[in-house]
Formats: structure tokens, C-alpha cells, sequence
């Protein structure tokens, strides 16, 4: 599971859904879709500390730098490690707000011709996020 800190920066309710972002630094926003509120869930406030939490699987990984697509979340980090299987590989990307972890086909792995050393976009779906206090 990848776990990245930041604070949350905007709340936006509409009934039982909150789509919250959070900064990771001063530049780098995430998008989460939470099913709670502020008034459900009391840590649900502009400035709270928070982890983002994501799984490996749910880390999309592109060669550009920018992509113009509607996933929101997108970093932009170094590979530093790829651990190659016959069907899965796992790719460790350093980013500027720490490492985060991609699993994706081997076979995808071969067609991007990912290798360590090279720049990635990793993105991450809005509603694959998840918040913790």
C-alpha cells in the first residue's frame, strides 16, 4: 500500500460524498472521493494532517510528463527499481513527495520499454484514493 502525508486543502460536499483535496507539498495536489462528510467525519476540515493512501495495483504509469487525460492525480518521479516477474513487475518511483509503488503487467512493462532511470508520470484515479487520520 503506498502511503503519502499531506494536509487537506478543500472539502466539497454534495450529500453523502466529500471530494477532498489534499496538499501533498505546495505544489502538489491530490483528489480523493470520500463516502463521509465534514459532519460524518470530524477530520474532514481544511489544515488536518492526513495519509493518502493507494494501492500498487491502482498506480497508472506513463512516459510523458503530462498527460491531458481526466486523472487528476498524476506525479512525476524517477524509476529507481524495477523487480521484473513472468507476469507482474513492480516499479518503485521516486517522487518529490516520496516513493510510491506500481504493479502493472510485465508485458506493459516491456511495450512502455520502462527501465530504471527514467522519468515517469504515475497517476492515480480520484475515487482509488483513500484518507486516514
Amino acid at each position: 500500500m503506498n502511503s503519502l502525508e499531506g494536509h487537506i486543502k478543500e472539502v466539497r460536499v454534495n450529500g453523502s460524498l466529500s471530494l477532498v483535496t489534499v496538499a501533498l507539498s505546495d505544489q502538489i495536489l491530490f483528489k480523493a472521493i470520500v463516502i463521509e462528510t465534514p459532519e460524518t467525519a470530524s477530520y474532514l476540515t481544511a489544515g488536518h494532517l492526513v495519509k493518502v493512501l493507494f494501492k500498487e495495483t491502482e498506480v497508472i504509469i506513463g512516459k510523458d510528463i503530462k498527460h491531458l487525460i481526466s486523472l487528476q492525480n498524476q506525479l512525476r518521479g524517477v524509476i529507481r527499481r524495477i523487480e521484473r516477474g513472468l507476469l507482474l513487475s513492480n516499479i518503485l518511483i521516486n517522487t518529490p513527495v516520496g516513493d510510491i509503488s506500481s504493479i502493472i503487467t510485465t508485458n506493459a512493462l516491456d511495450q512502455l520499454s520502462l527501465e530504471e532511470e527514467l522519468i515517469v508520470c504515475a497517476m492515480v484515479k480520484t475515487n482509488e484514493i483513500m484518507l486516514s487520520e
